[in-house]
This record gives structure tokens, sequence and C-alpha cells, in this order.
């Protein structure tokens, strides 16, 4: 059988992060019903194609999934379980905001239907860092979601954060970070903000104190450093966790393997097509099927793809394992190898944490070498 991921969007938000480009759109209690409906009936639609594939992994993710709520979510989910065949030990993961996910009651149904993991956007410990970015809960909202998931059954958290906030401090980003691992997660992802053109961020960049490039650099390399000392071991460029609590739906991403995506916005790669949904929340609901994105990628394209995401990963890229010519990119490695952003090991190349930093110029002098 072949495995497969599903990946469920819910683009609902109490309010939009003024860093966020994703497609999510202000909640509406008059369209949650119509959204988990909408959402079923693609479900059941789209199941003959995966007939011959197992679903190891789903993942509920926004958008603000949370915001769909306890007994919608348990539809949607119910009905994955109705019309695929899903492995006794899928990973199902849940998005949350603290601010929508501390009701234990909710959190028990939850964790009975079949979600067992949970991801909260904590982002910062500061509540003062969270109002700038427009981040709706506080601190101890998160302390209060982490200990309801907890009493629930739920054995796998993860948590977001984000470093180089407006007026962060290096001190302020290790406070967080401590706060973080304080709770005890078994997984970790850790992103440096990016200005991202059209969102509001953008438009006021140049009044906001925000850390640059050197300073988000050292506040990634201290994460690095203090995770490993925590017990989190970084298997991804922003993604650290627990031995063997790896994001096994994200990692599904990294390692080109298949995935079928729901909702507005989402994206598929299956069968060797790769599609996106539009993002016209109205055309959804109403059952119209339109894609903004649909190519079949020609094995170069995909062999490019499968070196650049290699190379984010601890995995590592084997070299031997690609069609092209290798002995120039082994030179490249060996040249960052020197100059300590890579090492070989088993026959794996796989960038350092000083690597990851540079990354896209490595990348991309790897694919130079492979005429990729």
């Amino acid at each position: 059988m072949r495995a497969l991921g599903l990946y469920i969007h819910v683009p609902f938000c109490k309010a939009k992060c003024i860093y966020c480009d994703f497609y999510s759109l202000p909640r509406s209690e008059g369209y949650m019903d119509a959204y988990a409906a909408a959402l079923q009936r693609d479900l059941a639609q789209q199941a003959a194609e995966a007939a011959d594939c197992t679903v190891d992994t789903v993942y509920f993710g926004g958008g603000t999934p949370s915001y769909l709520g306890a007994d919608r979510l348990c539809r949607v989910l119910e009905t994955v379980f109705a019309h695929y065949r899903v492995d006794k030990d899928a990973e199902i993961t849940l998005e949350a905001n603290p601010d929508s996910a501390r009701g234990e009651d909710a959190l028990r149904r939850l964790r009975r239907a079949g979600f067992n993991r949970i991801s909260l956007g904590m982002q910062s410990a500061s509540d003062e860092e969270l109002r700038s970015i427009g981040r709706v809960h506080t601190h101890c909202e998160t302390v209060e979601a982490l200990r309801a998931a907890r009493a629930a059954g739920f054995d796998n958290v993860s948590l977001d954060l984000i470093y180089g906030l407006p007026a962060q401090t290096p001190a302020r980003w290790r406070d967080n970070l401590a706060a973080a691992v304080a709770l005890q997660p078994e997984h970790l992802s850790c992103y440096g903000l990016k200005i991202e053109e059209g969102t509001p961020l953008y438009a006021r960049r140049g009044e906001m104190d925000i850390p640059d490039d050197d300073a988000q650099a050292e506040e990634y390399l201290y994460a690095v450093s203090a995770l490993e000392k925590a017990g989190y071991w970084q298997y991804e460029i922003s993604n650290f966790a627990r031995p063997g609590r790896e994001s096994r739906h994200n990692l599904k991403y990294w390692r080109m393997q298949e995935y079928l995506g729901f909702g507005p916005g989402a994206h598929s790669d299956f069968g060797g097509r790769r599609f996106a949904r539009a993002r016209d929340l109205a055309a959804y609901l109403a059952g119209e099927e339109r894609l903004s994105e649909d190519t079949r990628p020609p094995e170069r394209e995909r062999e490019e793809e499968r070196v650049m995401l290699s190379l984010r990963t601890a995995d590592g890229l084997a070299l031997s394992a690609l069609k092209e010519n290798t002995a120039e990119a082994e030179s490249v490695l060996a040249e960052c190898a020197r100059h300590g952003l890579a090492r070989e090991c088993g026959g794996r190349w796989r960038l350092t944490p000083q690597g990851f930093l540079v990354s896209n110029a490595v990348i991309a002098r790897v694919l130079e070498a492979l005429e990729l």
C-alpha cells in the first residue's frame, strides 16, 4: 500500500497576524457548519483516488483549525475514518491557538475522536511581543492550553516560536526559549520573522525596530545550542524534537512523499501530479472544483527539489542516489565542510547549523554543480 498524508485546511482566524501571508479569513460562525460540510463532501468525493493508499498522517492546519470547534472537527475526522484506510498508528495533528484550546472537555473529545498530536502557536512568552504582531492570546493562555492538552491525554505537543520579532532583544529571545522548554513539549518549531510583501508588517517595516539578519542568526544559533542541551535534536532547519517525536506529516513534504490537500488554498502532490485549490471560499462552499495550479513536474524538476529539500534536513543528501555527475557537487560540499558549513557521514552530506544559515547559497552552488 502507498503511504499517504492528508492536509485539511481551515482558513478561519479570530484576527490576522501582521506577518501572515497564508490564506486566512475572519472567523464567522455563519460559515462554520457549511465549511465542515464542504470538507466532508470533498473528502468523500476524493477517496476513490486513494483507494490503494494507507493514510499514515492527517494534519489540520490553517488559519486556526481549533476555531472550527470540537463537534465539527470530530465530524470531519470521522469522515476521514469512514472513507480512507487509516493506519492504526497514524499521526493526527490539530493546529490551535492557545486562546481556543483551553477547554479540557473539548480537548478530551478531540483526543477520543482520534487526534493524538496538537501544535500550539505560542510564538512568544512576552505579552508585549504578542500584541506587537497581532496575536490574540497571552502567555498564560499558552500555559493553560498545554496543561489542558496534557489533562485530555495528548502526549505529543508541539510549540511554535518566532525569533527576530520587533524590538526583540537577545535576552528576551533566551527567555522565550526557556519558557517554552519549561513547558516540556515533545516538539518545537523556531522560525525567523519573515517580512512578506502584501502583509501589514511589510507596510509598517520602516517604523518597526526589526532585528537584522545578523541578530536573527545569533538568535537562531543560540536556539540550536540551547535546545540540543535540553534534549531536542534539530531534524530540519527550523524544527527540533525529542527522539521519535518529529512531525511525521511535515517530513512528508521534505521527503517528497505523497499528500492530498483539502480546502481552499490547500496543495497536493499525488500520483505524479501537483495541484493547488484556488483561494476562493465561496467556490469551495459551492462545491466548485477550482484549481490555481495543476502540473506534472518533469523528473529533472523533481530532482532539483529533492536536492534542495534533502539539504534542509538532518537526513542530508546522498549524492550516490542522484542520476547526475556528482563529482563537482561533492567538491562544493567538501569546500563547505572546510568552512564548517557541512559534514559528510555515512555517505550523506549534511549542513551544519552554520550551514543552515546560508543554505540558500549552498544549495544554489550544489544545483549549479549538478547542472540542475
